[in-house]
């Protein structure tokens, strides 16, 4: 399967002669590009086929003001299309579109972050090849290193969760040569000086020490090539093992290197709440 840019939007380019909102006629009439019909639903079937409840258990939701619609207050006997419309519960994004993915991965060593790799190598799509849907991944990690990526069909939302100005904080457990001075964790926190540009971590701390071994704890919300191993490198402790544990809410937990699974309604919520929405 091939990647895509989730950075690059398609924008939709009119048929030709087509007028517009002068359009007139049936669905088969419509042009490539109009917007397929909305399919409605009743909101407590929607909810509980989300996994919220019963229907009874749904309308009480409703009825007690918990429940939004594109942002307004939804009643009982509301409708919405669980493929379009977006639908809040206690402020927390619900997906009800049921033809999107959420994924989490634990990459192992020596898979190369991408669908597709033309050298032959280990890949994504090796580890995941019952998805039908192409997906984007979110949060690369070069081949020597380990741990959480996800992978989703929602390019809207992997293209924010990439995107540095949403700020989404990463965390990493990182093996560097021991003993740590004690200075390392100000030094980061207060911003190094790279060839390409001034970084500094959110946060630092040591986890464990043995022998000539440490293991520390970063965590950083940027993203450029490499950023945690040229870190360490301009302090002079070179990484000797690197693993991503956390991509903002999401954490890779007891998930197994090679292994997926698919992330739950509150962690896909959590998701869109660190985004914004």
């Amino acid at each position: 399967m091939p990647s895509v840019d989730p950075s690059v939007d398609s924008d939709s380019v009119p048929a030709p002669g087509f007028a517009g909102p002068e359009f007139e006629g049936s669905a088969f009439d419509a042009p490539p590009d109009a917007e397929p019909p909305r399919h409605e639903e009743r909101l407590q079937k929607i909810l509980a086929a989300a996994g919220l409840g019963s229907r009874r258990a749904c309308e009480r939701m409703i009825d007690a003001g918990r429940v939004t619609v594109n942002g307004r207050e939804a009643t009982l006997g509301d409708k919405a299309d669980p493929n379009r419309d977006a639908i809040h519960v206690d402020g927390q994004r619900l997906v009800t579109d049921t033809r999107l993915v959420y994924i989490a991965l634990n990459k192992p060593r020596g898979v190369v972050s991408t669908m597709d790799d033309d050298k032959g190598r280990n890949a994504i799509s090796d580890l995941v090849p019952n998805i039908e849907s192409r997906v984007f991944h979110v949060g690369r990690l070069d081949q020597d290193s380990e741990g959480l990526i996800l992978l989703t069909n929602d390019g809207g939302l992997a293209h924010k969760l990439m995107h540095p100005s949403y700020e989404v904080a990463k965390t990493y457990q990182v093996e560097i040569p021991g003993p740590v001075p004690r200075a390392m964790g100000r030094e980061l926190k207060s911003g190094i000086t790279l060839e390409d540009g001034p970084v500094k971590v959110d946060s630092f701390r040591v986890v464990d020490a043995y022998g000539k071994v440490a293991l520390v704890e970063v965590v950083l919300h940027e993203g450029r090539n490499h950023i945690v191993r040229r870190v360490f490198d301009a302090v002079g402790f070179p990484v000797q093992r690197l693993i991503r544990t956390e991509i903002g809410p999401i954490r890779l937990g007891d998930l197994r290197p090679g292994r997926t699974r698919h992330l739950s309604q509150a962690e896909i919520g959590a998701l869109f709440k660190a985004v914004g929405e």
